[in-house]
């Protein structure tokens, strides 16, 4: 049998130098029959190579794959093989009367989601720690409540988020609903690696140890959203359409706004049962404007005053807003922005010195400009929301910051405490008074945003992504990053600041970043993606006007794309 594991000589989680036929061949085996079949019918060898040539990564976000059998796929295999990597973590570092409080599983709307989510739970309870499952699909921020509500241990939640329909994922949380970062994710992987006989797993379960999770826990948190709201059902009429892009959004968020008295709410029915397949759109991604087409449709169909959707585990949230006869779609960078001045507005009597408020490193600067002008701190921090969650509880525990909002440009947010990863249950509530106000005062979202440019200038946020699949894809970021590390960065167009973040910029952890800090408080940043195989360029501008910024983001990015070809 083949041991998986470090391969120590690349660095890559490979399969002790063995040829990916040996695997191959190796898995075959022991896996079970439906196993065997779907190998057995791969005809390409590249796509044989690419299953088998490594080990699909756990890293400090968990795993996320394209589903299918091998170890470089996400499968009921591997599941297994994370799983008891946990299990054993758990063991390792946790007493037991922690381990007794058991790990809060959800899942949301892929395809094997729920197999997935099952399989981790028979692995978890065959180790003979408990499990509460949810019956039904929810949320990832309902995951992160639900740790923080039950007293859990830690949690686990089966999505790839905004990804693909091929893709699935496994994201590991803490005891605080956090998701793990490095300095607890290192050991549980050191646990996973460990994992060398994955057909001798023990996955029979223990039925006596599960616990099924129902609407009581759903409206827990509906509960605890609601108490974050700025109008507590006074915020006026306000239509909207929402679609949940057939994933697990579609119960919490209308919850939540009959909740606040959004009476007028339209779904989109094409997209309002859940399903795998994201039928009807490319990506279920409220980032791509693709993917809110049908929303937009709608809305301009009944007139709405704003589109609201949600990708498939609802963490992330796009908005479209109607501006004379037609719709606007928000970046993330603005309706963070936006959400910052309306929630410092709605508390300024509650604000103090310590009242805090934190974004990531590529997230623009227009919200940190506004809560700078407001008295309050900005902490910034590595990209992924992981790192703001974190932060949350390290300021528990100091009396010179107090979390108030947290956002990034990838359309994430947080108000509150009731979880610590980004919700688009509480903001999708939260938009909606904020629309609402300002209908109020004849005014709508993009009004005020252009408000906000008068008075702080003009913030021009844009990013460019390149997907560079297997082994070659991974090894042309690599050889992009390296390069920009050893010369200079022709297509920046002024002398910049060079932060490598590589190094621990500003007490940050080392990580794969580079940052060109320019004249005028414009920046260029670029890194690889840590979910898909991805390079990604984000820019903030700061310049007189919206022309001129486009203008100077396409020079940049057609002179970085003839630089390294993409």
């Amino acid at each position: 049998m083949i041991l998986y594991g470090l391969n120590e000589d690349t660095g890559k989680q490979g399969i002790d130098d063995m040829s990916y036929m040996d695997t191959y061949k190796d898995w075959l085996s022991w896996c079970d029959d439906e196993a065997k079949a779907e190998l057995l019918a791969i005809e390409d060898a590249k796509e044989l190579e690419d299953r088998f040539y490594c080990e699909l990564k756990f890293g400090t976000g968990g795993m996320r794959g394209v589903m299918g059998m091998g170890p470089n796929r996400m499968n009921k295999y591997m599941i297994r093989k994370a799983t008891k990597g946990f299990a054993d973590y758990l063991f390792a570092h946790c007493t037991e009367e922690e381990r007794a409080r058991g790990v809060v599983i959800a899942y949301d709307s892929r395809h094997h989601s729920q197999e997935f989510a099952r399989e981790a739970a028979r692995v978890l309870t065959s180790a003979g720690i408990p499990v509460k499952i949810f019956a039904e699909l929810e949320p990832t921020p309902v995951l992160s409540f639900a740790v923080r509500h039950l007293g859990a241990i830690a949690g686990l939640v089966l999505t790839a988020s905004h990804n693909p329909k091929e893709y699935n994922g496994y994201k590991v949380y803490d005891r605080h609903g956090d998701q793990i970062v490095p300095r607890i994710a290192n050991r549980l992987i050191q646990c996973v690696q460990a994992v060398t006989d994955i057909p001798g797993i023990e996955a029979a379960g223990n039925s006596s140890l599960v616990q099924e999770l129902g609407e009581d826990v759903v409206n827990a948190f509906v509960e605890a959203v609601y108490r974050e709201s700025v109008c507590k059902g006074d915020a006026g009429p306000l239509r909207i359409v929402y679609t949940p892009l057939h994933g697990a959004g579609m119960k919490p968020v209308c919850k939540v706004l009959a909740r606040a008295g959004f009476a007028d709410v339209h779904v989109v029915h094409e997209q309002e049962r859940p399903d795998g397949d994201f039928p009807t759109v490319k990506s279920p991604n409220p980032e791509e404007k693709s993917a809110l087409t049908l929303g937009l449709q709608l809305a301009s169909e009944i007139g709405a005053d704003i589109v609201i959707g949600t990708d498939p585990d609802s963490d992330r949230i796009g908005v479209g807003v109607r501006q004379g006869s037609a719709y606007v779609l928000l970046t993330g960078n603005q309706l963070g922005a936006l959400l910052a001045d309306f929630l410092l507005e709605a508390h300024k009597a509650e604000l103090t010195p310590a009242t805090t408020v934190m974004k990531t490193v590529v997230t623009g600067e227009l919200g940190a400009a506004i809560a700078r002008a407001k008295g309050c701190q900005v902490v910034e921090t590595l990209t992924g929301f992981k790192y703001i969650g974190n932060k949350i509880t390290e300021y528990e525990q100091d009396p010179d910051h107090d979390f108030f909002f947290g956002y990034e440009e990838s359309y994430g947010c947080l108000v509150g405490t009731y979880a610590q990863d980004k919700d688009a249950v509480g903001a999708a509530l939260l938009v909606a008074e904020m629309a609402a106000c300002c209908k109020k005062q004849g005014k709508t979202l993009c009004d005020r945003l252009h408000e906000l440019y008068a008075e702080y200038g003009y913030y021009y946020d844009a990013q460019a992504s390149y997907k560079l699949q297997g082994i070659a894809g991974k090894e042309k970021i690599q050889a992009i990053m390296t390069a920009l590390r050893e010369q200079k960065a022709a297509f920046i167009p002024e002398p910049a600041e060079v932060l490598d973040f590589a190094k621990g910029i500003a007490g940050l952890q080392a990580t794969n970043l580079l940052k060109y800090k320019m004249k005028g408080g414009s920046w260029i940043a670029i890194r690889p993606s840590g979910t898909e195989p991805k390079l990604k360029m984000y820019c903030s501008l700061v310049e007189k006007d919206e022309a001129a910024a486009k203008a100077k983001f396409a020079a940049i990015r057609e002179k970085f794309e003839r630089a390294f070809d993409l």
